[in-house]
């Protein structure tokens, strides 16, 4: 009889299997609040899909900042009116998700380049699954945050960007989402 050269066989582990990492309840639904026509239906059709698949809306709001430092004294009372104008439209627009899909939505404020500081909200918040942006229906375009996450600045999204056209009716975004 010869020796077995395998070697002898380990006893099975008494350590739990690694748990697998939480899961978010859902899919965020980031819309981009600002003052424009087509935010209704983007605010409107990231409801409906929450709603429909049991996700969340969050909003951003940034408040581009200006010049405010030319006139210390001046520039300092117009960023406090700035701020204080940009925590009611968000109130405001909180209350519409809440009225729409029937939950409160995330917010988040910032001052800067709206641009810029929506890319770094994405890719700093992993919860966030998809952008949902209106589009302007107007000779102009489809507005400048549409063309340029769908232009040149689409490669820096790490979610997908859903486009909703401005001239949608509530009923057509109810038969869609």
């Amino acid at each position: 009889m010869t020796a077995s050269a395998e070697p002898p066989a380990k006893p099975p582990s008494t350590e739990a299997a690694p748990a697998e990492a939480p899961r978010a309840q859902g899919r965020v639904f980031l819309v981009v609040v600002d003052e424009s026509p087509e935010l209704k239906v983007a605010l409107l059709y990231a409801c409906r899909r929450a709603q429909k698949t049991g996700g969340r809306v969050a909003l951003l709001h940034v408040a581009e900042t200006g010049d405010f430092q030319q006139f210390f004294g001046v520039g300092k009372v117009m960023a406090q009116e700035t701020r204080q104008a940009a925590e009611a439209l968000m109130q405001k627009m909180a209350a519409e998700v809440y009225r729409l899909s029937g939950a409160m939505p995330v917010l988040y404020l910032r001052e800067g380049d709206r641009r810029d500081e929506l890319i770094k909200l994405i890719n700093e918040e992993p919860s966030i699954s998809i952008l949902v942006l209106g589009a302007s229906t107007n000779s102009k375009g489809p507005g400048p945050l549409v063309s340029a996450l769908s232009g040149k600045f689409v490669g820096k999204l790490r979610v997908p960007l859903t486009i909703v056209p401005g001239n949608l009716s509530d009923q057509d975004i109810q038969s869609i989402a």
